[in-house]
């Protein structure tokens, strides 16, 4: 017999934050076709702390906007390659952070990409709903939040 989990209903789209990185917060599409979670990056650079690979690397957290910059570091999990929906492949590194979503943080997996061409600058892959979320596809925001996204806190 197979657990029961606790899921909550989200929409195709949600607000979420990501603390770790300084992001009170971002707009994601959810996608259930997505195995990792991506987030835009650009002036991605690697370097060393302590011995051990980090990254560098800036986002624009407001669709369609390039007005805010933040700026962030945080250590490298792994490299990996990964075939976007247009079938192009790329090595991107690999960061683990906190997300918060719906009065909820825990710690997810986020290749850094650039997105600055995509609608949203966040997807939230399969990885970070399992065994937390139902996915309805008609439904944006069903988790509250607007422009201004949720409270970090």
């Amino acid at each position: 017999m197979q657990a029961e989990y606790k899921r909550e209903l989200i929409g195709w789209r949600e607000w979420v934050g990501l603390p770790d990185l300084g992001i009170a917060h971002i707009k994601a599409k959810v996608d259930t076709g997505a195995k990792t979670s991506a987030l835009h990056a650009f002036y991605v650079e690697s370097f060393k702390r302590n011995g051990a690979p980090w990254v560098r690397f800036r986002v624009h957290p407001l669709q369609r906007s390039t007005s805010e910059i933040v700026s962030c570091e945080a250590p490298v999990k792994d490299v990996r390659r990964v075939t976007d929906s247009g079938g192009h492949a790329e090595w991107r590194p690999v960061i683990e952070t906190t997300l918060f979503m719906h009065g909820e943080a825990f710690r997810v997996e986020l290749t850094l990409t650039d997105r600055e061409t995509m609608m949203f600058r966040m997807l939230l892959g399969r990885g970070a709903l399992k065994r937390r979320f139902v996915v309805d596809s008609g439904k944006s925001f069903l988790l509250g939040g607007n422009k201004s996204g949720p409270v970090i806190g």
